[in-house]
């Protein structure tokens, strides 16, 4: 088992690596970063300033500070200066020491920005994948039961659907019935108590949770309709037990196989989802703020945001990996 844990996080602690390292050198290559630090003097040409052919003035602070001593400053203090490698490796250490940087924009740590962003989006997360489980599962129960009549079909129809619609689009026509048409829930998003934070993500929830609870369902009939095949399904029927018991005790647990597998790859589906629901919704989220981020070539920001999300999946995955092994111990075996 241990053995079986240690090569799922290795594998995972690769994956972390790769998207940081892909994120970072996507940050500095496609943009500047002299220019966010500095801003329009980072055009200032320096070599003609040493060069005496120009006098650097344009840009000098009260401390008598010009151009150049700010460019310069910049340089060394963001690793400017040293090749991308170098540059990735001091930014992975001030990571791993929990210095994610400071904004460009307002000056604020990113830490503390991720942290007051990050419960709203988890929180968002949450109730969505709760209710896409809650939705699914009796779904898929019913379907299977009812395998190839009038409801099994009118659900097929309906997960197609759902699927069919993408986020925005989902979230705009339940906004529109919800708040716009019949004032069920308010339009703004109230952060007063857990209550009310629970009140406010119900649409959001349903705009991330509909599609996914789609998802689940057709996977879990599928494999409901398989596992209902088993010889000891037969078998636990001819000794008279109740077709509940038998769902339940035997048949929905081997067929969680597949559903937990998309569920750990839906969490990154519902990650790029919530950019586009926090903006519909104005849930002050961690996907909004990257979003207003990028506008702004806000760097730390973003790469922050990044390392928290890319951590988030590697971790959501680890854990999926060890439901494998808790459904199916051959999957430990065979590793």
């Amino acid at each position: 088992m241990l053995g079986y844990v240690a090569r799922r996080f290795a594998s995972l602690v690769a994956v972390l690596l790769a998207v940081t390292a892909l994120a970072f050198s996507a940050m500095n290559v496609l943009g500047d970063p002299l220019f966010n630090v500095v801003g329009f003097i980072s055009s200032v040409d320096c070599d003609a300033v040493e060069a005496g052919l120009v006098d650097d003035v344009s840009g000098q602070t009260a401390g008598g500070r010009g151009d150049c001593e700010v460019i310069a400053e910049a340089r060394r203090e963001h690793h400017l200066d040293r090749s991308l490698p170098v540059r990735y490796g001091y930014w992975l250490a001030d990571i791993v020491r929990g210095d994610f940087g400071t904004s460009f924009k307002n000056e604020m740590p990113v830490r503390e920005v991720i942290g007051e962003k990050l419960p709203k989006s988890l929180l968002l997360m949450g109730v969505a994948q709760a209710m896409a489980v809650g939705i699914a599962v009796p779904w898929a129960v019913a379907s299977a039961y009812r395998a190839h009549r009038p409801f099994d079909r009118a659900s097929t129809v309906g997960s197609f659907g759902l699927l069919a619609i993408p986020n925005f689009a989902l979230g705009v026509i339940l906004f529109y019935l919800f708040v716009v048409r019949w004032q069920v829930f308010t339009s703004r998003y109230d952060d007063s108590d857990i209550l009310s934070r629970l009140r406010s993500l119900v649409l959001p929830g349903l705009t991330l949770g509909l599609p996914v609870a789609a998802i689940y369902q057709r996977l879990l009939r599928t494999d409901l309709l398989t596992t209902l095949q088993e010889d000891y399904v037969v078998m636990a029927r001819a000794k008279g037990m109740s077709d509940r018991w038998i769902m339940f005790r035997h048949v929905l647990r081997p067929s969680l196989f597949s559903m937990v597998t998309v569920f750990g790859l839906s969490t990154a589906g519902m990650i790029g989802g919530a950019l586009v629901v926090e903006q519909i919704f104005s849930i002050p989220g961690l996907g909004r703020t990257v979003v207003e981020a990028v506008i702004r070539d806000d760097f730390p920001i973003v790469l922050g945001s990044v390392v928290v999300i890319a951590s988030g999946f590697v971790l959501v995955n680890f854990v999926v990996d060890l439901l494998y092994s808790f459904i199916d111990p051959r999957v430990r075996a065979d590793d």
